[in-house]
């Protein structure tokens, strides 16, 4: 419904292209399910589909993405990519076709994976004070607010900012993490757990034992 209400929107300003960023377009949870902007049919002819096999497919070193689009921007594209940068190695290519040639169900047991570690690490985060956690429904991510430490002193470090509150696990609890304001979310850091539970407990134990101190 929220796409369709702002396609109704778009559809009265034909000059703007939609770019549909969907990498993460198998990694969803609790029957949450994709859809693409380019299955509406006035939308079709200016939306432009960016995916990839980094993601869903475990593929990240393997550097492939690609995209649906009009056939008059595919070859603009094509010309623009063609000088920035050298073509994808056959092995890569054919991996590629093997991937998503294959059923979805081939990676549902990765994806429950994810779910297990979701719901693992928030449970681990639920219990650290001032961290204030939403649900994320894909991907393999938390984004969680940490404000509640801005202004506070931990380990002899002043925390102004998210950026700051990710300096300061990495440099004292070694644990890495993204300042929310690459997302335009200062207030966040986002947090991957995209490794083991092992991983995940230690790292939210040092995480933990860091802010408690």
């Amino acid at each position: 419904k929220e796409y369709r209400a702002l396609a109704d929107v778009l559809v009265k300003y034909p000059n703007i292209y939609i770019i549909s960023d969907e990498i993460y377009e198998h990694i969803l949870f609790s029957n949450t399910t994709n859809y693409s902007f380019a299955r509406f049919d006035d939308m079709y002819n200016r939306t432009i589909t960016v995916n990839g096999v980094s993601k869903a497919f475990a593929m990240t070193g393997w550097r492939v993405g690609y995209l649906g689009a009009p056939e008059w921007i595919a070859k603009a594209c094509t010309k623009m990519q063609g000088q920035i940068t050298s073509g994808t190695n056959c092995i890569a290519q054919i991996a590629t076709i093997t991937a998503l040639n294959a059923p979805v169900s081939k990676i549902k047991y990765m994806v429950d994976e994810f779910k297990i570690r979701r719901d693992l690490i928030l449970d681990l985060l639920s219990k650290i004070k001032g961290f204030e956690l939403n649900i994320p429904e894909g991907a393999f991510y938390v984004f969680p607010d940490i404000s509640y430490y801005f202004g506070k002193t931990i380990a002899g470090v002043k925390i102004n900012n998210a950026s700051d509150f990710s300096m300061l696990i990495l440099e004292k609890a070694n644990v890495a993490t993204v300042t929310g304001e690459a997302f335009g979310q200062p207030d966040c850091i986002r947090i991957s757990y995209a490794t083991s539970q092992k991983l995940i407990i230690e790292a939210m134990k040092r995480i933990s034992d860091l802010v408690s101190k």
